[in-house]
């Protein structure tokens, strides 16, 4: 038994080249390189936010006349990530939540501090 091949234009054309260079790609590539630390990032994260982040609030409210919602969401994002680390989250979700994390802190920290 034999199988009809044709060979078409479309079929002879190879598919173009997938571009791996984006930020994105690097950091889920570097997010599935840490699986097997995730207990590390999960500690390094409650630490880093512990010693660098919850004490943001007290500054920016009392020094730079900032709202009570600075308060909650520092709060959010560090129960967020405590409750991810604990309830079985995975690295990518618990390096994401870490990653926002920062943003958005130092996102507040430069809008009340120079605006």
């Amino acid at each position: 038994m034999t199988t009809i091949t044709t060979n078409t234009a479309w079929d002879a054309k190879a598919a173009p080249p997938v571009n791996t260079n984006t930020f994105i790609d690097k950091w889920n590539q570097f997010m599935e390189s840490q699986a097997d630390r995730i207990t590390l990032w999960f500690l390094v994260s409650l630490v880093f936010q512990g010693v660098f982040f919850l004490p943001v609030p007290a500054a920016l409210i009392y020094y730079a006349g900032a709202p009570i919602a600075v308060l909650f969401i520092t709060l959010t994002l560090f129960f967020a990530n405590i409750i991810a680390g604990m309830g079985g989250a995975g690295i990518k979700t618990l390096l994401w939540l870490f990653a926002s994390s920062v943003a958005i802190h130092l996102l507040m920290i430069l809008a009340f501090v120079l605006f």
